[in-house]
């Protein structure tokens, strides 16, 4: 499951890098990158307890991300914000591994691909 969300993440990050890249206005699909980037925010803090051992793996995803959208002022602060948001909103909660944070870990992969596909689908050029 991880792998295909990486396939589709991918597929989006090329898309991004054609998109409208305006200053600070929002993009139609921002709202859907802030979502993105809160997930990856989750997966790295959940990851990285639940010992899955791939460092900074989704901070990286992030960092692509905001390198292929190369949005400026504002909606690059809402990108951050919204992983830092994912981040700190699960190590506020999560100490260590349990079961619901495995259960976590598996829906936020699979809202993340879904989000990717759909991005993909209605913006690809």
């Amino acid at each position: 499951m991880s792998t295909r969300f990486l396939a589709i993440f991918a597929l989006i990050l090329a898309c991004a890098a054609g998109s409208v890249r305006a200053q600070d206005v929002a993009a139609p699909f921002d709202a859907d990158l802030q979502r993105l980037a809160e997930i990856l925010g989750g997966l790295h803090y959940l990851r990285g307890i639940c010992g899955s051992n791939e460092g900074n793996k989704w901070r990286n995803e992030m960092q692509a991300l905001i390198d292929a959208e190369t949005p400026s002022g504002e909606r690059r602060t809402r990108m951050i914000a919204g992983f830092n948001r994912g981040y700190n909103g699960f190590q506020q909660t999560y100490r260590s591994c349990t079961p619901a944070a495995t259960v976590a870990i598996r829906r936020y992969i699979e809202e993340g691909s879904k989000i990717s596909r759909d991005l993909t689908a209605r913006y690809a050029n």
